[in-house]
């Protein structure tokens, strides 16, 4: 009858299902079709990218969520698509053109984007196929991209109505510059590192020769940009002092001496340079008092024109010169270490150069209200909750969002400028005539938006807007969105925004943050660490069902994930235990009765309490989903397949399978097909691959398991009666006793194999039948023979206790007790001196001090197992001293 391998070889079978899946439209959905609408756009990883650690957990977790609502009966979809990728896309191409000896301004703007969606054409499909691996069971048929027309279309309308509205503008500001992308960035696109430098104090005298102000820099570079200097107007050192003029050292050129608010005073002297072309705080103070601003560094990162000798210097190589030029002038007062923030550009790592520049920005305070409002009055939650108040904190204190980019892969700005009347016109279509003047010379802003502009209307983009399609009415707003939390400010709390202003609703009702997947010593992946861990690879060695059940076990909403591939093998293990049940269901159904079905009266003890643990695992898996907690589900489901079906259940049905009574065997065989076949389902949205190659096996099934019914907990309702309510305790208490004896028998060093007397003292009457009726149970599972009832503890045994029965196993015959004790005690040696190490460690203020916080826990966490083990060899060795 069984089709199924001997053994579990996942290489051989997952490619095939997927592509039964993909091609029998299993994934796909119509915004017509029955069931509750159950929605999830994927987070467009980058056309550029491969799959990552971090994809694969995400990944994971959607598709879980997905496959357990479309089982559910919901009409499911999950919208697939990548990602232009603006500074990303257009680094990769223009390293391929340096290769072939040109670059981007040789090609031309047109041949240049040409090149690029030929890019895109070649690698821009990799990570989706990549994602199929992994057995994503995405609607490919509506796979979006946000350069695509229709998203096109819903950009170029957004851009144009919060302009006319006046939520975008154009102006001169600060913004953070990354000198080799060559472009601005928003502020998050920084990532802000603590590094060890310096803080040069300098003297500033007074023009009128009464003395001096001393201020500290970490950037003297930048001095030759000063255009004055600010204290608090309420400190006294400084009252009488306001109004002076000041000479730049080196440039000798007068500065002013004023007050503002922003200055603390108790920092430093209470002094402090202001650089308005070079510093937001200081651009924010000039425009208070009108100074002029001096831009001193190049996009580039050089020093400009008109400084002399320091004129097209690296800055860091002006620094030099700059420090030593100052101390030679007698200003440079001293020097002391200091380690401070620096921003570096997200993508290439370049230190950033704050510089003012002509730049497109959006108002953000007024989109900002409605997006904080959705989250305190719940119709957006965080799931931890925790992450709301990051959302709402940075909401609160937002600035003005910087969408310009000086690239030219990308959504490039509807903007256009006559030249001839020099009015500036937006468009949501090409203008090829000034509306103002009938002027036909005109040029467009060649500037390209922001990525993260498009990716903030992803969630109604995809389905259509600004059209009213079908697919927006039904899906929209969506379900939940499955991310990471290092995003939430780059796109989530822009998606929210974004969704409030033009869709009236949140995009999504819950935000389900994951965290990051790190190395196993809970260090994040990286090229320069060379510890990233590439998931096509982990697939093609242990299969995708043991990759996406690794990740998800273990894992709880928002926090990191370690790395092992211990775990890797464990979860191929479980995989490999499901296989080898099910080979054993399907060889024993081979000549049974395919339409065999018992009565109540025909189930033992163990059928009626396999059949209560599924239906309340169901029931627990559920409710795990229902709070994201999928690793918990995932954790039901592994306790209940591998300990209580497999290690359980399946040997208790042993005797009745080889045995001669024909309808005790069909029994079993029914319950173990039953259980296996509704556990399956259960597991499918977790490992779909494996479940869905052993179900086609099963008797009395159709159709793929993706579109099968969710357990719900009611399952073997004709079979299970209300006299059924106390299998549960009553099972327990024989597999308590169970669990007890094979722990002695380890203690001890017994083989697990070997066949021992065992004597049981019953603590509640309660108990008695049962223990009697089923101690072959006991037997069975145990592997002891002969199974004795009695009030006192026999000679020379040692004891365990569970609830309502005491166990005694004798040894005499059984172990040579002074080589058990020698054993015991060498172990207990070396344990010790494990611990004693571990213990000193711990006890080392350098290691405490030096070590990441998460191997000083590991330290502390492998001392306490060692302390216990220490316990229970000082018992044992004590226990049997004494027999």
């Amino acid at each position: 009858m069984s089709n199924i391998a001997k053994t579990y070889e996942p290489q051989q079978f997952e490619k095939t299902i997927y592509k039964d899946w993909e091609t029998s439209g299993n994934f796909h959905t119509t915004a017509e079709a029955k069931g509750e609408p159950y929605c999830i756009v994927i987070p467009p990883p980058n056309v550029t990218g491969q799959l990552h650690m971090g994809h694969a957990l995400d990944e994971t977790l959607q598709d879980i969520l997905i496959r357990w609502h479309r089982m559910k009966g919901d009409n499911t979809l999950w919208m697939p698509g990548t990602d232009h990728a603006g500074i990303a896309t257009q680094a990769k191409v223009e390293e391929s053109l340096r290769a072939e000896g040109t670059n981007r301004y040789e090609l031309g703007r047109k041949k240049f984007l040409e090149r690029v969606w030929q890019w895109k054409e070649k690698f821009g499909n990799r990570i989706t196929y990549q994602l199929r691996t992994l057995g994503s069971s995405c609607d490919w048929d509506r796979q979006r991209f946000t350069m695509d027309e229709g998203c096109s279309a819903a950009v170029r309308k957004v851009f144009v109505q919060l302009y006319n509205e006046g939520l975008i503008y154009r102006g001169t500001r600060i913004t953070n510059w990354c000198p080799k992308c060559n472009t601005a960035l928003s502020d998050i696109e920084v990532e802000h590192e603590n590094e060890k430098g310096h803080l040069w104090h300098l003297r500033y005298p007074f023009a009128d020769g009464s003395g001096y102000i001393e201020v500290a820099t970490t950037r003297p570079e930048t001095m030759l940009g000063d255009t004055g200097v600010a204290v608090h107007p309420d400190d006294e050192r400084y009252k009488n002092l306001v109004g002076k003029m000041l000479i730049l050292p080196l440039v000798n050129r007068e500065i002013p001496l004023f007050a503002d608010d922003y200055v603390d005073k108790e920092f430093g002297t209470g002094a402090v340079k202001v650089t308005p072309a070079h510093d937001p705080n200081d651009f924010e103070m000039g425009m208070r008092h009108n100074l002029p601003q001096i831009k001193v560094i190049t996009n580039e990162g050089k020093m400009t024109e008109g400084l002399g000798k320091y004129s097209g210097l690296d800055r860091y190589e002006c620094r030099k010169q700059i420090v030593a030029d100052l101390e030679a002038a007698g200003v440079l007062v001293g020097i002391e270490e200091h380690e401070h923030a620096v921003g570096h550009c997200s993508r290439c790592h370049t230190t950033v150069e704050p510089l003012i520049s002509k730049q497109w920005f959006v108002k953000m305070e007024s989109l900002a209200a409605p997006a904080i409002d959705a989250v305190k009055t719940g119709k957006l939650k965080f799931v931890p909750e925790r992450f709301t108040k990051i959302y709402i904190n940075w909401l609160e204190n937002i600035r003005d969002w910087c969408i310009s980019r000086q690239l030219w892969w990308g959504h490039q700005i509807p903007a256009w400028y006559c030249d001839d009347c020099g009015k500036m016109i937006v468009s949501e279509t090409d203008v090829e005539e000034c509306p103002h003047c009938h002027g036909k010379n005109l040029h467009r802003d060649e500037d390209v938006l922001d990525t993260w502009f498009s990716s903030a209307l992803w969630p109604f983009s995809t389905l259509g807007y600004p059209e009213d399609t079908p697919e927006l009415k039904k899906f929209y707003p969506t379900n939940v969105l499955v991310t990471g939390y290092d995003i939430i400010f780059f796109w989530v709390a822009r998606m929210v925004m974004m969704g409030l202003k033009f869709r009236g609703e949140v995009p999504f009702k819950h935000v389900f943050i994951h965290g990051l997947v790190r190395d196993d010593q809970g260090r994040k992946m990286s090229k320069s660490l060379n510890n990233g861990v590439d998931p096509v690879e982990v697939i093609e060695k242990y299969g995708a069902d043991s990759l996406r059940f690794m990740l998800v076990t273990g894992n709880t909403p928002g926090n990191d994930l370690r790395f092992y591939w211990s775990r890797v093998e464990s979860a191929r293990n479980f995989a490999n235990k499901i296989w080898n049940a099910s080979r054993f269901l399907l060889m024993n159904l081979e000549n049974a009765d395919k339409n065999f079905r018992p009565t109540h009266d025909d189930l033992e003890l163990s059928d009626r309490w396999i059949m209560t643990r599924l239906r309340k695992v169901g029931v627990n898996v559920s409710k795990s989903l229902e709070r994201f907690e999928l690793g918990e589900a995932a954790r039901y489901l592994y306790e209940f397949i591998w300990f209580e079906f497999c290690d359980y259940y399946i040997e208790l049905t042993k005797s009745r399978l080889y045995g001669d009574d024909i309808r005790a065997k069909s029994t079993a065989l029914f319950v173990l097909s039953s259980v296996l076949e509704c556990a399956l389902r259960l597991l499918h949205p977790f490992m779909p691959f494996l479940t869905e190659v052993i179900r086609r096996q099963l008797p009395n099934v159709e159709g793929s398991i993706m579109l099968a019914d969710y357990p719900t907990g009611e399952e073997f309702g004709d079979l299970l009666t209300a006299e059924d309510d106390n299998v549960e305790e009553m099972t327990d208490v024989i597999l308590n006793t169970v669990k007890c004896i094979r722990n002695l028998k380890s203690e001890v060093g017994i083989d697990s194999r070997k066949k021992v007397a065992v004597v049981l003292k019953v603590l509640r009457n309660e108990y008695s039948d049962v223990l009697n009726e089923y101690k072959n149970y006991i037997s069975e599972l145990a592997v002891v023979e002969p199974i004795t009832f009695a009030e006192e503890k026999p000679a020379h045994a040692i004891s365990g206790v569970v609830e309502g029965v005491e166990i005694y196993l004798p040894l005499d015959g059984v172990i040579d007790m002074d080589k058990e004790i020698a054993r015991l005690t060498k172990e207990l040696e070396k344990v010790r001196k494990g611990a004693s190490v571990t213990a000193g460690k711990l006890k080392n203020e350098r290691f405490i001090g030096k070590a990441p916080a998460e191997v000083v826990e590991g330290e502390r966490v492998k001392l306490a197992a060692a302390e216990e083990k220490i316990s229970t060899l000082e018992q044992r060795i004590a226990q049997l001293s004494a027999l």
